[in-house]
């Protein structure tokens, strides 16, 4: 599984743990599920926003994931490093220079939501381009 991918499972598998269950065992059986296990896209759009401001809320150190890559990466306790921020940037096609780190981190974070719009996120008008 890719980095985005990941990305998708961590952000839309916390909103599935957060939706109230109808109490049957099966439901309770698949609440328990791996993120991993989240469909690649989610019946209802999952609210990106509501997510991750719950995720920042128990973070315990103030973290900038609306416009920083590297800090979206920490709040989903996905490795934050430069070499995993190369990789995300291969498997979104990001066709510049990945020495130049900042111009890769804007577009990086720009095209995270985007990518999570066009696969069931909700997300505030401004985060993706």
């Amino acid at each position: 599984m890719g980095l985005f991918s990941t990305i998708m499972s961590k952000i839309f598998g916390h909103a599935e743990a957060a939706t109230p269950t109808s109490g049957t065992a099966d439901a309770q059986a698949s609440a328990g599920a791996p993120a991993a296990a989240a469909p690649a896209t989610p019946a209802a759009p999952v609210d990106v926003d509501a997510v991750l401001s719950d995720l920042a809320s128990k973070a315990g150190q103030p973290l900038n994931y609306k416009t920083s890559i590297v800090d979206l990466l920490k709040l989903l306790g996905l490795d934050s490093s430069l070499e995993a921020r190369k990789q995300l940037a291969g498997e979104l096609h990001y066709t510049g220079s990945t020495d130049d780190s900042a111009t890769m981190n804007v577009w990086l974070i720009k095209q995270v939501y985007a990518e999570l719009a066009k696969n069931g996120g909700k997300v505030p008008e401004g985060w993706a381009h």
